[in-house]
């Protein structure tokens, strides 16, 4: 199996959710993100499970997880192969996660699907 190659998505507008909500952080909380991504693409997704730096949530949508004081999550979805998206990304407050932040993945989802992939 190949290891997992994230993008992040770029909606029609051209605005960019993940990198913008990278961006907006500290530099060691996008650190712990980034670190997260890279480890995930570099030793694969059952190591990345285990380890549990992603998760799956719901139907298709799946989470890259931080952890410590501030907990930061992207949400992603599988396109085929070893092609994933990363929709957007949020830092949780609860245990849960808002289904909120849930619908919005699922929505840009089917954005994503809709513009052929974004392009």
């Amino acid at each position: 199996m190949e290891n997992p190659k994230f993008e992040f998505y770029t909606r029609p507008s051209g605005h960019n959710e993940f990198k913008e909500f990278l961006d907006d952080l500290k530099p060691v909380e996008k650190q712990k993100l980034v670190t997260v991504i890279a480890k995930t693409q570099k030793f694969g997704l059952q190591v990345a499970a285990r380890q549990m730096w992603i998760r799956k949530i719901s139907d298709g949508i799946f989470e890259l997880r931080t952890t410590g004081s501030n907990i930061q999550r992207g949400l992603y979805f599988h396109v085929e192969g070893p092609h994933y998206v990363i929709t957007h990304g949020f830092t949780k407050k609860t245990q849960k996660t808002p289904v909120s932040e849930l619908n919005h993945a699922k929505e840009l989802r089917t954005e994503y699907y809709d513009n052929l992939g974004g392009k």
